[in-house]
């Protein structure tokens, strides 16, 4: 089970793409899209909203970078996930082709549960960070960014926020792990 909940941490969460995106108008330019990409492991403060044409809006528009890095935290979860998947496999080998040693030695059982309640804990860590992270990666890119662009304010420049990318796989890493942290293996827990 740990094994399909962490190939889909990774899976999801280290392949995401999203962009967001507002509606400039100034003079000569109506509802012009200005888009800002984004992406694992989310450095939003490398993401920018260009110009929306080459004269700049006659000069008032200055480019804007999203707001926040969240590459440790999302780093730190995705790579978790990669540990916790390798951990599985070698437990699942020593469950299967060492089962002997396993039953015969009072501390390989001992050894397992110590590293299952560790991997346990900093799950637990990992996914608290990761959903914080999140929470601020929404409100980066959110409706709120028009209001945050200083050549929005200006006179004869108005700024609409037109959408943002869906994080709803981002949203399910999160949900996932509680579902993890319950499937750790350990046979010396059951």
């Amino acid at each position: 089970m740990c094994l399909i909940f962490s190939i889909f941490v990774f899976g999801t969460c280290g392949v995401y793409k999203g962009t967001t995106t507002i509606l400039v108008s100034c003079k000569g330019v109506v509802n012009k899209t200005v888009t800002a990409a984004f992406a694992y492991p989310f450095r939003l403060n490398t993401a920018v909203f260009s110009a929306p044409d080459p004269t700049r809006c006659s000069g008032t528009w200055t480019d804007f970078h999203l707001v926040g890095n969240f590459s440790s935290s999302a780093q730190f979860f995705v790579t978790f996930a990669v540990l916790v998947f390798l951990y599985c496999i070698a437990a699942l080998i020593l469950y299967v082709g060492y089962m002997h040693l396993y039953r015969n030695t009072g501390k390989i059982p001992l050894i397992d549960l110590v590293i299952t309640v560790m991997a346990a804990f900093l799950w637990l860590v990992s996914t608290s960070a990761w959903a914080k992270a999140l929470t601020d990666i929404k409100i980066s890119t959110g409706p709120s960014i028009v209001q945050e662009i200083a050549s929005c304010k200006l006179p004869g420049l108005t700024c609409l926020f037109a959408s943002v990318t869906g994080m709803g796989t981002l949203n399910l890493s999160v949900v996932r792990m509680a579902r993890l942290i319950a499937s750790l293996p350990c046979l010396y827990c059951t």
